[in-house]
């Protein structure tokens, strides 16, 4: 095999690729370096060529056993995590944040942050209820319940009688609304 059939260019003995030979090399030399050249590429492609065929080889195995490539990626995610959880990083990291959680800065930053949530979620519901309490007291005022009457009038006025109301004021109908 020549490195033509392999789309390498073919270069004419002691010429080198700019025509000219490198400085400190021999017409001798370049002839000698462009032949074990040749002889290089020619292997690689060999190799890639039986790359391949063992690939196909491989697939069809795999085919054969029932091994999709969803297991194999599974496998390998598996491995993977295998891998990183035997990892020296992660065994150091694991480790520190042990001792981290053995802490006693870390134990009275916990107790501190559950206090707080504690506290918080009370004045959260101390703030409701007094939220509430005064919304009551506001629908039970004479102002909220003179705007009621008002608005109560007016949707009287706007729908008029209907259904065989009788001619009192809706107001005396105690509705809520």
């Amino acid at each position: 095999m020549d490195s033509s059939e392999h789309g390498s260019p073919v270069i004419s003995p002691g010429v080198a690729i700019g025509g000219t030979l490198p400085p400190g090399l021999t017409e001798e030399e370049a002839e000698e370096i462009q032949v074990e050249l040749t002889k290089v590429d020619d292997e690689i492609q060999t190799l890639r060529q039986v790359l391949m065929a063992k690939e196909r080889h491989a697939a069809e195995l795999k085919r054969r056993l029932g091994i999709s490539p969803l297991t194999e990626i599974k496998q390998n995610i598996t491995k993977g995590w295998h891998d990183v959880q035997c990892s020296n990083a992660y065994l150091t990291a694991s480790a520190t944040l042990e001792d981290i959680g053995r802490s006693d800065a870390y134990k009275r930053t916990q107790e501190t942050l559950s206090q707080a949530g504690q506290m918080t979620s009370a004045a959260f519901s101390t703030v409701g209820s007094a939220i509430r309490n005064r919304f009551g007291e506001m629908r039970n005022s004479p102002s909220f319940k003179t705007f009621e009457d008002k608005v109560e009038n007016m949707k009287y006025k706007v729908m008029g009688r209907s259904n065989g109301e009788s001619d009192h004021s809706p107001t005396s109908n105690n509705a809520p609304f």
